[in-house]
C-alpha cells in the first residue's frame, strides 16, 4: 500500500496539482492584502471616510462603538463589512484568473485543420475534396 501511495504522490499531475494550490494560496493572499490595504480604503474615502473592515449591525442590543468592541464583549454581530471585502476579493481573483486561462487558451490554440471532405450537394454525402464525381449518387461535383 505504501509503494502504491508513493507511486500515486509521485506521477506528475500530482505534484503539478499541488504546486498549483501552494500557488494559489499565496496568490489569494496577496489578493485580500492588495483589497483590504489598497482598494478599499481609497473607496472608503470616496463614499465618505468609512471603513469596510468596521461595518457591522450589532444583535444584542449593546450598542458598541466598533466591531473590535463588540467581539471582546461577546456581542453577536452581522458583519457586512468583512463580507463586502472577501466580495472584492472574490471578484478580482475571478477576473485574474479568467484573463490568465484566456491568454493561456489564446497561446495554446490549435490552427483550424484544412477540409479534407466536402459535401455533395445533390445526395448531401460527404465525400473527398478532390473528387469530381460522387461516389454514392455517381452525379458530377465541383473539384475544390
Amino acid at each position: 500500500m505504501l509503494k502504491e501511495f508513493k507511486e500515486f504522490a509521485m506521477r506528475g499531475n500530482v505534484l503539478d496539482m499541488a504546486v498549483g494550490v501552494i500557488i494559489g494560496g499565496a496568490f489569494g493572499k496577496i489578493v485580500s492584502s492588495m483589497v483590504s490595504d489598497l482598494l478599499m480604503p481609497p473607496l472608503g474615502l470616496v463614499l465618505g471616510k468609512v471603513d469596510f473592515s468596521s461595518l457591522f449591525i450589532d444583535l444584542s442590543g449593546t450598542h458598541p462603538a466598533s466591531l473590535a468592541a463588540a467581539k471582546q464583549a461577546g456581542a453577536p454581530t452581522i458583519n457586512y463589512g468583512v463580507f463586502l471585502q472577501a466580495m472584492f476579493d472574490f471578484l478580482i481573483v475571478a477576473v485574474v484568473i479568467f484573463l490568465l486561462i484566456k491568454q493561456v487558451n489564446r497561446l495554446t490554440a490549435k490552427p483550424a485543420a484544412a477540409l479534407t471532405t466536402k459535401e455533395c450537394s445533390r445526395c448531401c454525402s460527404v465525400i473527398p475534396m478532390k473528387a469530381t464525381k460522387c461516389a454514392h449518387c455517381t452525379s458530377d461535383v465541383k473539384a475544390a
